[in-house]
Parts: C-alpha cells; sequence; structure tokens
C-alpha cells in the first residue's frame, strides 16, 4: 500500500468524502475492531497499524473514526484531512509505506515504522508514535497534530525551510543567451536578455507564485515566497529553468525551537535550450513593429516554436476567413466538392432571408479553387451550411480547437459546440471565422503547419527533443494535398499575392474579420472579406450601421514555405488593421523570409 502525491482536485474531492462520512465514524470503528481483533496481537497495536494503513491509503475517514471523542467534538473530518494532506505538501511527500509491525514502546505508545518518499528530502524513514487509550467501545487513539507526520513528539508540528537556487540561463536554439539571471544577484533578480525589446514579449516575466498554480508549486517544494515564471517562455519552461529547492525539514516544537528530521542543498539547473531563432525572433518583432496583434511561427514537422511577438500566444480574435482551411477541410473530407466544383458567381449569398455580401459587394464564384484563392464568401458560407455543425466543429476540433493548448499560459482557440449553433446564418457565419470562433496566432500558425506535415497537427512546444512527438492526425495526407494545393493559388493569384517571395512557393491563406456588423440596407449583410461577427442577425428586422474603415477588420495571414518541402509556418494577426492581404500578407513575407535564411540547410 502507498501514498501518491495529488492534484489539488483530487485533494478538494478527497476531502468532502471526508466530510461526508463523520456520520459513519461509529460503524467503520466497530468493523475495524472487529478486523484488528481477528488479525491477532493487543487490540492496541491492531488498532494502530489499522490507523497507519489508513493513513497510506489517505482514508481519513477511517482514521478519523478511531480517534477519541474530544479531539471529534474539537476538530471536524475536514479539519483533520486537510492537517494530514497539509503536513504531506509540507514534506514533499509522493509515495509512503508501512515498513513494519506495530510494537509497544515506552511511555505506552504504540510505534509503527513507515518510509517517506518526498521530492526534495529523499527517503525518510520514520515511525508513527501513537497514544492508544481505552474507550467506552474499545480502544480510541489520543489524537494531537503532532499525529499529521511520523517522527513527531508530543507538541510538535511540521514545518520546512526551503530557497531556490538562482535561475537557469536560458539559451536559444543556436545556444546563444536569451535570458539570464543578472550577474551578482539573487534567485528572485530580474532577468535580462541581450536581444533586449525583440526578446521581451516572447520572454514574459517572472514574479510571485501565481495563485492558480500555488499549491502544486508548494508542493514541489517551492517556497511561498519564491520567485517563478508568471508568462511566456519563463512560465512555459519554469519547472526546468527554477531547479530543485533545498532546504530543511523541521519538526517545530510549542516554544519555537525546531528539530531537523531531513536537509537537502538546492541544486540550480542547468542551462536549457529553447527552440526560439534569434534571427526569426527579431524579424518577428521587427515585422510587427508598433502595431497591436501578434505572431508566431514554427517548424511545421516538429511544432518547435522559433518566434512569437506581440500576442501570438496569449490572445483570441475571430479568425476570418484564415479559418476556411477548417471549412475546405471538412467540406474534402466529406466529398461535398473538389476543387473543380464550380458554382454561380453571386454577390451574395442568402442564409436564413439574410444577404450576406463578398467584401465591397464584389461577384465571384467559378470552380472552388477559384472560389478560396479569392475568399469568396458567397461559395464558403452556403458550402459551411452544405457541410453542417457537426462535422465542421468536429474537424475545427481535430485541428486543435476547444483544446487546452500545450503551451502553459498560452489562449484556448474555441468555437461553439455544434448543438449551440443554430440556424443557416449561424452556421455560414461560423464557417467563415465568424459568429463565436476565437483563435490565437499559435492556432492558425498550428493548422497551416498541420497541412504542411500532411495532416498530422503538431504539438507546439519551446522544448528541443530528441524525439519529438509524432503529430496527431487531423486529416489525411490526400486532402492535406489538396488544401495546400488551394492555398498555393492563394499567393499565386489570389488575396495573398503580398506574401509571394521569389523562386520559393508560398501556400498561404487571408482573412479579414470585421469587428462590427455592417449593413446596406434593413434586409442585407454587407461583409468585409469573411463576414461579421454578428453575423447580420438584426439584418432581418433592420440591422445596425456598421463603417466599412480598416479600423473595423483585424487583419490575419497564415502560411508556409516552402510548400513542398515545407521549414516553416507563419501566422499574423493585425488587430484593426484592414485587409490580411493587404496589411498582414506583407508581414508575414517578412518572416518567411527570415525563417527561410535561418533554417538553410
Amino acid at each position: 500500500m502507498f501514498y501518491r502525491a495529488t492534484s489539488p482536485h483530487s485533494r478538494t474531492q478527497r476531502l468532502r468524502r471526508a466530510r461526508a462520512v463523520i456520520a459513519l465514524g461509529a460503524v467503520a470503528f466497530a468493523i475495524g475492531a472487529i478486523v484488528g481483533a481477528a488479525g491477532g496481537g493487543s487490540s492496541a497495536n491492531a488498532l494502530a497499524g489499522r490507523f497507519v494503513s489508513a493513513w497510506v491509503k489517505a482514508d481519513y475517514a477511517s482514521m478519523y473514526s478511531d480517534i477519541d471523542a474530544v479531539s471529534r467534538q474539537s476538530t471536524s473530518a475536514g479539519e483533520f484531512a486537510e492537517a494530514y494532506e497539509s503536513a504531506l505538501t509540507t514534506a514533499t511527500a509522493t509515495r509512503v509505506l508501512v515498513t513494519g509491525k506495530p510494537r509497544r514502546v515506552s511511555g505506552g505508545l504504540i510505534a509503527v515504522p513507515v518510509r517517506v518518499h518526498t521530492r526534495l528530502f529523499g527517503t525518510l524513514n520514520l515511525s508513527f508514535s501513537l497514544p492508544v487509550v481505552p474507550g467506552s467501545e474499545g480502544d480510541v487513539i489520543t489524537w494531537s497534530r503532532s499525529l499529521t507526520f511520523p517522527g513527531l513528539h508530543q507538541g510538535e508540528v511540521l514545518s520546512r525551510r526551503t530557497n531556490l537556487p538562482r535561475r537557469a540561463t536560458l539559451l536559444a536554439r543556436d545556444g546563444s543567451v536569451l535570458a539570464e539571471t543578472s550577474a551578482g544577484s539573487g534567485e528572485g533578480a530580474a532577468r535580462v536578455s541581450p536581444l533586449g525589446a525583440a526578446a521581451s514579449a516572447l520572454l514574459g516575466g517572472v514574479g510571485p507564485l501565481p495563485s492558480a498554480h500555488r499549491r502544486q508549486l508548494e508542493a514541489e517544494g517551492v517556497p511561498a515566497e519564491a520567485t517563478v515564471g508568471t508568462s511566456g517562455l519563463e512560465l512555459a519552461l519554469d519547472n526546468r529553468l527554477r531547479g530543485a529547492p533545498g532546504g530543511e525539514l523541521l519538526a517545530k516544537g510549542s516554544e519555537g525551537e525546531e528539530r531537523v528530521l531531513a536537509a537537502t542543498a538546492p541544486r540550480p539547473a542547468s542551462a536549457v535550450r529553447s527552440t526560439i531563432s534569434p534571427a526569426i525572433q527579431t524579424a518577428a518583432v521587427t515585422a510587427l513593429g508598433g502595431q497591436y496583434g501578434g505572431i508566431v511561427a514554427l517548424a511545421p514537422s516538429t511544432g518547435q516554436i522559433l518566434a512569437v511577438a506581440g500576442i501570438g500566444v496569449n490572445s483570441v480574435q475571430p479568425p476570418g476567413s484564415t479559418f476556411k482551411m477548417v471549412t475546405v477541410t471538412g467540406v474534402l473530407q466529406a466529398g461535398i466538392a473538389t476543387p473543380h466544383t464550380v458554382y454561380p458567381y453571386s454577390t451574395f449569398a442568402t442564409l436564413d432571408g439574410v444577404k450576406l455580401s463578398n467584401s465591397n459587394g464584389e461577384e465571384c464564384g467559378g470552380s472552388l479553387e477559384l472560389a478560396f484563392a479569392v475568399s469568396c464568401n458567397s461559395v464558403f458560407a452556403p458550402l459551411g451550411v452544405k457541410l453542417g455543425a457537426s462535422r465542421l466543429v468536429a474537424t475545427a476540433e481535430s485541428y486543435g480547437f476547444n483544446h487546452e493548448p500545450s503551451i502553459p499560459g498560452a489562449a484556448e482557440s474555441t468555437l461553439p459546440p455544434a448543438a449551440q449553433i443554430q440556424g443557416e446564418l449561424d452556421l455560414g457565419s461560423t464557417a467563415i471565422g465568424q459568429g463565436q470562433v476565437q483563435a490565437s496566432p499559435l492556432e492558425m500558425a498550428t493548422i497551416a503547419a498541420t497541412i504542411a506535415d500532411a495532416g498530422r497537427r503538431p504539438s507546439p512546444t519551446f522544448t528541443i527533443s530528441p524525439y519529438p512527438s509524432p503529430g496527431v492526425p487531423a486529416t489525411s495526407a490526400a486532402v492535406a494535398r489538396t488544401v495546400r494545393h488551394l492555398m498555393i493559388g492563394v499567393v499565386r493569384f489570389g488575396t495573398g499575392t503580398a506574401a509571394a517571395i521569389p523562386h520559393v512557393t508560398v501556400a498561404g491563406k487571408t482573412g479579414t474579420a470585421e469587428l462590427k456588423s455592417e449593413c446596406t440596407t434593413p434586409a442585407s449583410k454587407s461583409t468585409g472579406e469573411t463576414g461579421s461577427t454578428e453575423a447580420g442577425k438584426e439584418a432581418a428586422g433592420g440591422c445596425q450601421a456598421g463603417t466599412s474603415e480598416a479600423a473595423n477588420t483585424d487583419a490575419w495571414f497564415a502560411a508556409f514555405a516552402p510548400a513542398l518541402h515545407p521549414r516553416i509556418a507563419v501566422a499574423v494577426l493585425l488587430v484593426k488593421d484592414g485587409a490580411g492581404g493587404s496589411t498582414a500578407a506583407p508581414v508575414a513575407r517578412q518572416v518567411l523570409e527570415a525563417g527561410l535564411s535561418a533554417l538553410h540547410g
């Protein structure tokens, strides 16, 4: 039997269970007494053995039923269980075992030897010394908080004094320094980077323990007053950068006197090499400039993140027509269309009686290949309706939507469950990346990388591994090849020509996500390249006037290159900065060019 360290959530559940069984204490006590008697030896030894065996299994309800009535009156079952959990957290315990039989020792105590495996203090061989006395219905344990951990004497409680070593240096993929603690300063000092402002958004910051992770960090031995990673790379790689805490595990008396139960020295971590390319990182920050937005670049086959600028990881916006990479994947998988399927030319599509217009009232149609290249809403909104909510959502989720990101602190990209996408207008708007669709540049770069890597979705990471995790299949290799072909058309003759690079085949998709509804008449809905977030729901009864100014739209571009042998995937978001093909595509081109140069050979 053994104890394993648990999450705060499971501990909370266990404490609730402990509270719920107070009323069953007498029954549990009676059953335990029978079992103890059957096991042979004195009843006191049997009780002590049963009590410690329950501790090993974290069965605090059974333990509680074996303590004296006075202690049960002064300490609730929840407080009792919390006291034991707190002691195990203080000790950084990961596993506990009973190592011998109960035996009577001096002072009328029953000693039960145990072994405690800890994260910080190694393996501790200790004993519980339990005062067992006769009660009205059999033997009971006279309980006090000194019994919450083995090795404590009467009147003592468990405590610890720990500290972290100097935070490790963070390296780029080429071995150069990305961040380090300034020379001569302590563990909590600020971090500095040779890249200066080019690294600030990427690196994130260090600071006090985040409340959401405090309990877990303290269970790992991190001091409550320590400085840890709170955002960016510092957070994502915190467990490798902070090293192992050191200090003393203490038995503290009521007068403040201390006995050392165990001690260990802090162990600093070795320098941590990340996936970041200084050249691509600098290019991304330079290309973004003072614009509010985000850029992410990653290696398609491994998911290694090469650069992050602005809000590339920690914020979401409606992705607009870049989401058509998802929609067309679903359409191709379902056999609804091929690149050569032809659609009538139109300036709008009518969904639920509302006219959803193309950008600037333009007329488009023709083959699916052409409609994708020019981002034709009047084709793709009805295609989304034909695909249906269930298949559209399933396709999006296969690309990573509605999944917790693999990067700590990253924002989750989401869309509603299929049951909540009601009617043609909602579905058509979702299919063109509006409605309630929200995505981060990290997610859209991951989608581009998935298509680049034959339909295998990589798990984005800041860590270089000799054995990278294989991608999760999101679509078939055949469908991915077709989507890649369509994305090449976007850059060759569609809305993304500004991303073209001489002598390099680039595959990409533009997006222009409208932030406010825009109307032409009470019975029609005019959109930007990808439609409105309100999707014209007001249109049937007279919708509110919007604006076609650049400040009303987010500009997006997602791409990879070289298209046939991809080395880099990029996503760009420029908040309130016009059309994706005009503003985001040139920015993506700069990052792609830097990446192809930096990753050459």
